[in-house]
């Protein structure tokens, strides 16, 4: 009965052969080039990793990044919007109201 002897190298690079055909090398590529592109790191670079591979497949993580700017900006404009309208109401409250105290 003959074994198969395998060189170090030669699993490694089986093995580099197998990722690259599964897909992982890319993957990990993108995730890690997304990292480097944030603009602020975040603190658990693990966490970042686990959470930019564990979205299900065919989730266009790209698509969701740039909605969820869009929202926050949205969020903040209309912040900004409601503290403008609570001063004004303060404000129109304060001249022409009625007096509590009377």
């Amino acid at each position: 009965m003959a074994t198969t002897y395998q060189t170090p190298d030669a699993k490694k690079e089986e093995f580099r052969k197998y990722l690259e055909k599964a897909g992982v090398i890319d993957s990990m590529t993108k995730v890690l080039v997304g990292l480097y592109e944030e603009p602020e790191r975040p603190p658990n670079a693990v966490e970042y990793i686990k959470r930019y591979l564990g979205s299900a497949a065919g989730t266009d993580v790209e698509a969701l990044r740039a909605e969820n700017e869009r929202l926050r900006e949205e969020n903040d404009a209309l912040a900004a919007e409601n503290d403008a309208l609570r001063a004004e109401l303060e404000a129109a409250h304060g001249e022409g109201g009625m007096d509590e105290e009377a």
